[in-house]
Parts: C-alpha cells; structure tokens; sequence
C-alpha cells in the first residue's frame, strides 16, 4: 500500500525524537534518581516516551485525510491520548496531587467513549449481551485501570515497551487473519512508534518512557480494543488476553494492597516483575520473559479465539492461569522482607 513509507518513517522519527530527549532530559537535570523503592541503581534521565506520543499522533491526520480510519475513532484516541500525555508530562516535571490525575483520566476516558459510541454489545457464552449505560461505566473503568496500571508495570528497563510492541503486532496478525485489516493502522504505527524508543529503553536502559509515555501507551491500547469490539466480541477478548501478563500483575498486586491497608498511589517494588528482577539479578531476562510469555503462549490463546472458535471468556481464564500462579509465585502484591509499610 502507499502509505507503507510511514512505517520506517515513524520508527526513525520515534528513535531520532528520543535521543533529543534524552539530552534534553540530561541538560534540565530531569533525572530518575533511584531510592529505596525502586527497581533501578544508575540515575537515568526520563519522560522519552513523549516520542512515541508524538510519532503517533503526528500520524492521525495522515490517516484521516487518506479515509483509511474514520475521523471519530482518530479524534477518540487523538484528544483522549494527548489529554493523558500532557497530565503525565505534567507530573513528570513536577507534581499533580492523585486525586487531580484521576479527574483527568476519566474526562479522557468518557471523550474517548463518545467518540468511539461507548461500548457496544458484547458476547459472553455464545451470548450477545448489551451492557447499556453499565457497559459504559465499565469501559470508563476499563479504560483509566487500564492507563494506571501501565503506569504501574512501567517500572524496569524495556519492560513497558516490549509488553506493547508484543501486543501490537499479535494483534495487528490476528486482525489480517480475521478479515478486519482496516483495523490494523493504528496498532501497527503504535508498535513501530515503540521500536523508535526502545532502542534507547532496552536493557540497560538510556532513558525512562515516564508518565507521559505509559500513561498514554495504557489509553492508546484501550481505546484500540474498545475499537475492535465494535468490529467482533472475538478481537475485543483477543485484546484482553494478549495484555494479560499487565493486567495480571497490575490488578493482584493492587488488590492485595488495598486488603492490606496501604495507600496504593505510593511508589512500591512489591509487583511480581519486581520480585522476579531482584530473583534474577537483573531486568533482561524478565523483560525477555514478558515477551515470550506474549509470543508463545498468549498469542496462541488468542489465536484461539479468534480463528479457532474459542469462547473469549473461555480464552481469558485459560490465558490466565498460569499468569495468576505467577503472580502467586513472585509474591505479587507482598511486603518486602524487613519493609516497613
């Protein structure tokens, strides 16, 4: 097709975008300095994932102009993702109290929703179910826990972006052997924005992606399945399974938090990752493992229910499993020895 040139063009402006940030970071002193929470030992410059956030909006028009997407649905993940960006780019350079945070993030998430039509019916057992106003509220939730919980996971070299480039481009492979290859654009420029930035990402990392860069990497991927779910219930459930190994981690580690009384907007190292990093001695081989786990067995799952008629539910739990027994063995969501909260 034409528009093919855009795929190298965004991955070299991606890596190009995030050298210059990391001289700028290392110029204006914007340093992760690592403490006793976290996962890291060499101070590193950080908010590198502005390139991605810039490559790929940088696109939208491109596709609006040409037909290939639909303007609501760029407009959706455009303002939505770019509203995310700014609030993590925000707090990246200073600070901006949870509870403000939050507010931003559900007024992006319900803009992406009126654009996108909310959240459509949904198949559960061989079953077309329509959620109405409750399945909007769920996909608000869905979206925001979504866009924090990448936040939270962002958290060791390289981890964050090859957990999205995995999904990006399984899914941009389950949507051409489904038949739904004009859903594949926005995937596919999202995952090549990510190789850009992972070259410096990559352990050992060079530059940290921020809050601006996995705030909106967690927007940009829910909003692109709640786009799917309008095409096939299957691709929607297809969606959820290859991000399990983020949504595992994220939501039995916050659970297990909140059970314990702390207060879980504080920085921490108890997510399983963390506990396998500090096991292992490093964050390659996790990080390397985070992408086999996408490659060789949630793929697979996914493949599943989108080609070989899986039930997505069904699909869910069996992807899960043996995600949650990781979970439990990494002591997801457990207190450090001698921690004192």
């Amino acid at each position: 097709m034409i528009y093919l040139w855009l795929v190298p063009a965004v991955a070299v402006l991606s890596f190009i975008l995030t050298g210059s940030l990391r001289r700028y970071a290392l110029a204006r002193s914007i340093i992760d300095i690592p403490n006793e929470r976290s996962s890291h030992t060499i101070p590193t410059p950080r908010g590198g994932g502005v390139a991605i956030v810039v490559t790929f909006l940088a696109t939208l028009p491109i596709f609006g102009a040409s037909g290939l997407v639909a303007w609501p649905q760029l407009i959706a993940i455009g303002v939505a993702g770019a509203l995310v960006a700014i609030i993590g780019f925000m707090d990246d350079h200073g600070h901006i109290a949870a509870r403000w945070r939050l507010l931003g993030h559900f007024g992006a998430s319900l803009w992406a929703l009126a654009w996108l039509g909310g959240f459509p019916p949904i198949t559960l057992f061989g079953t077309d179910i329509n959620l109405y106003w409750f399945g909007h509220f769920l996909a608000a939730i869905y979206l925001v826990w979504l866009l924090n919980l990448y936040n939270f996971m962002d958290g060791i070299d390289g981890i964050a972006s090859v957990e999205a480039l995995c999904v990006c481009l399984s899914i941009c492979l389950l949507y051409g052997l489904s038949g739904a290859s004009t859903l594949i654009w926005g995937p596919l420029i999202l995952g090549v924005a990510v190789i850009g930035f992972l070259y410096w990402n990559f352990p050992p990392a060079r530059i940290f992606m921020g809050d601006a860069g996995s705030g909106f990497l967690g927007m940009a991927l829910g909003v692109l399945s709640l786009q799917a779910a309008w095409e096939s219930s299957d691709l929607f459930w297809a969606w959820v399974i290859l991000l399990g190994v983020f949504i595992v981690d994220a939501t039995f580690t916050l659970v297990r938090r909140l059970l314990r009384g702390d207060k879980v907007y504080e920085a921490h190292r108890s997510h399983a990752y963390q506990f396998a990093s500090r096991r292992y001695g490093g964050h390659l081989p996790v990080t390397l493992t985070v992408g086999a786990i996408n490659l060789f067995w949630l793929l697979p799952v996914a493949y599943a229910v989108t080609q070989l008629g899986l039930d997505g539910i069904g699909g869910v739990v069996i992807a899960y499993i043996p995600l949650i027994i990781l979970a439990l063995k990494f002591r997801a969501g457990q207190l450090e020895p001698n921690a004192n909260t």
